[in-house]
């Protein structure tokens, strides 16, 4: 999932996060990984086996039929990870992945990922800086900062960004760490799956929010087709439907509620090589949908969802998704950073 993003005129512009060519292979220097070019269930476990005693095992909650939709509905709750978001499963994988130079690691994010590259990275007394966008609320940088990073505003526009980080990885040495479009933050990810599946075993149907697809493609590769995975989007952040109708390299321009959280404007290419091959499912919401589902989230468990986290579960609150009556349903809560006011807006 992005959490990179610039602004022109109050709408988020297209943002392509081109650091360089993808980490298709996990087996080069993190033994136990066999990685080439769709992420594996074996390369899922193995990645679970170096960060288990690192992250948490976030628990299940299997709300009662009628409280979210017609039936019994399984939430993983990402939230209550380390940093807030399933981000740090992907990162710590990314940071074991081989010895961290003492430049320490860069990456791009405006929120969820630079905090948990940033802790990640701090769990091994290594440095984490974050090039992020202008418009990047203080609040979020202070969160990153929280966590060790250093956090470099650096333009509106993700061309620039890059260019800025690129030089100075080539400068100091820092291992970039793409935030999703890395086979190792995939296969890190995809251990929310691995869980999910033991704590709710026989789901039928998951659904889960997209922005660049590094979630969605960890947790279609633990599946395979055991069950079907949804990714879920808001009309404003449609990369996924719109690679769907265009194919690989469509952009979009993403705005709205859950932009800050699901705002990319593409599919990552390996991402999309996963969902493809696995035929992921697709599902638009609205903003409402979405505000809707976060106050229902609160209101039936008393749980705190992010917008963009709230989206997976749109489709069941909103009846845009009818299940059948015995259909085992799963919604992945993938991250608790929402703004602190939220609830009074």
């Amino acid at each position: 999932m992005s959490d990179v993003s610039a602004v022109n005129s109050g709408r988020l512009q297209p943002q392509r996060l081109d650091l360089a060519p993808p980490n298709r292979n996990c087996a080069s220097e993190n033994p136990g990984i066999q990685v080439t070019t769709v992420i594996s269930p074996d390369d899922i476990s193995a990645a679970y086996a170096h960060v288990k005693d690192r992250v948490r095992a976030t628990p299940v909650l299997t709300v009662e039929a009628h409280a979210l939709a017609p039936i019994p509905v399984a939430l993983k709750l990402e939230q209550t990870q380390h940093t807030g978001s399933f981000k740090t499963r992907g990162a710590m994988n990314a940071c074991l992945a081989a010895p961290l130079p003492e430049a320490g690691v860069v990456t791009a994010s405006g929120g969820n990922a630079g905090a948990a590259i940033a802790y990640a990275a701090g769990q091994f007394g290594a440095a984490c800086t974050v090039f992020s966008p202008d418009i990047t609320t203080d609040t979020k940088v202070a969160r990153m900062e929280g966590y060790g990073a250093t956090v470099i505003r650096a333009g509106r526009y993700m061309s620039e960004i890059a260019e800025k980080l690129i030089a100075f990885s080539n400068e100091t040495g820092a291992r970039i760490i793409h935030p999703y479009d890395d086979a190792h933050m995939i296969a890190g990810n995809g251990t929310a799956a691995l869980e999910f599946d033991a704590q709710s075993p026989d789901l039928d149907t998951l659904f889960i929010a997209v922005g660049g697809g590094g979630l969605i493609s960890g947790i279609a590769a633990w599946y395979q087709t055991r069950a079907k995975v949804i990714a879920v989007e808001t009309e404003h952040t449609a990369a996924y439907a719109a690679t769907l109708a265009q194919g690989p390299g469509a952009e979009v321009t993403p705005s709205g509620v859950a932009a800050s959280s699901l705002g990319a404007s593409q599919i990552g290419k390996l991402n999309w090589e996963i969902m493809s091959s696995l035929n992921v499912g697709s599902l638009l919401v609205t903003d409402d949908d979405v505000v809707d589902a976060q106050r229902r989230l609160w209101e039936t468990a008393r749980l705190i969802g992010e917008p963009g986290a709230a989206t997976a579960l749109a489709p069941l609150t909103s009846g845009k998704y009818v299940p059948a009556p015995d259909e085992k349903v799963g919604v992945l809560i993938c991250g608790g950073n929402a703004e602190p006011n939220w609830f009074l807006d």
